[in-house]
């Protein structure tokens, strides 16, 4: 049998994500002799096409609840978890009968946006429910938690690129169709410095070092501070990935950031709470609730909304009632 696992494409903590179930799963579950990777993305329109579950298991991570009976398996962290008050309905419908009926074989479905990182979800809940043995993921874990969570000591850290967990997530972020899904087998078996040294990794991240520099060069022109908000336009940059503590790392007075990138399919708002700001907890403002607004979501601390590639004005008018929303919080 087959375990497809769909995961949040591009993005760390969506690859270590697939990995850490992959091992469990293979580990701890073994119902699939085979198992296959789908990524997905935030945006404009449909995010799921049934078409791409298979026959076997299906398993969603560290992304959006879709209501359907092909999904055996889902875990995810992020407040913006459910599209619809029906979506949530149809979780609390299954959790309430896995009480009653499931066993371990019937997959399960997982939901916890007080975790750091979808990644130590999985581990958790795979080591106490299931048994599973952690210890050989640590750093895999360890890494996952620092990136998503954004817990760097200093923006110059975060920018830096140092760590062999800081240039996987450049290469991740930044790849082509196809290049994560080799990935994520190896960091089910590799330490994250193996994974790198991998010859097909290390021909993406000589060029991704070059434009990384490049792209600080860029923000550094682009980024405009006002009133604690740090707002940026390059969507006449064709790209999808950039160092998202540059802002901070340029601006460290800023509180928050609101900016504006595109790709081949779409156009994105991205907005972010500063880590290291002095502002206390308390007085942040929950970006999840704003971005929800527009059709978006994500965590208190970060979100963003995606727009279809052809909808430049409205994704720059979501991002200017963004930025002055934010301003006047500030204020």
């Amino acid at each position: 049998m087959e375990c497809r696992v769909f995961y949040h494409d591009h993005c760390f903590d969506g690859a270590c994500s697939a990995s850490v179930f992959t091992r469990f799963h293979r580990e701890c579950i073994a119902t699939a002799k085979d198992f296959s990777y789908s990524g997905l993305m935030h945006s404009a329109g449909s995010l799921f096409d049934e078409t791409a579950f298979v026959d076997g298991e299906n398993a969603i991570v560290d992304f959006k609840y879709y209501a359907s009976p092909k999904v055996t398996w889902w875990f995810d962290h992020h407040q913006s978890a459910f599209l619809t008050p029906a979506d949530q309905r149809d979780f609390l419908d299954s959790q309430a009968k896995a009480h009653a009926t499931r066993t371990k074989s019937q997959g399960g479905k997982f939901y916890d946006p007080a975790y750091v990182s979808c990644t130590s979800l999985i581990a958790d809940v795979a080591r106490e429910k299931f048994g599973f043995d952690t210890a050989p993921l640590a750093e895999l874990i360890h890494w996952a938690n620092i990136v998503d969570g954004a817990k760097y000591e200093s923006a110059e850290a975060a920018v830096g690129m140092a760590a062999p967990a800081m240039k996987l997530t450049m290469v991740i972020e930044s790849s082509g169709p196809g290049f994560v899904p080799r990935v994520i087998p190896l960091l089910t078996e590799m330490s994250l410095q193996e994974v790198l040294d991998q010859p097909f990794i290390q021909a993406e991240l000589g060029p991704l070092m070059e434009r990384h520099v490049a792209g600080i060069e860029l923000l550094r022109k682009r980024t405009k501070l006002d009133r604690g908000v740090v707002t940026f336009d390059i969507t006449d940059r064709l790209t999808e990935g950039y160092n998202k503590f540059i802002p901070y790392y340029l601006n460290p007075a800023a509180t928050y950031n609101v900016g504006l990138s595109r790709s081949s399919f779409r156009t994105k708002v991205a907005v972010g709470t500063n880590p290291w700001t002095k502002v206390p907890v308390a007085e942040l403002v929950n970006l999840a609730e704003i971005c929800e607004r527009y059709g978006g979501g994500g965590h208190a601390r970060v979100g963003a909304v995606s727009f279809p590639p052809d909808s430049e004005d409205d994704a720059r008018k979501a991002a200017e009632e963004i930025a002055e929303e934010l301003r006047r919080a500030g204020s």
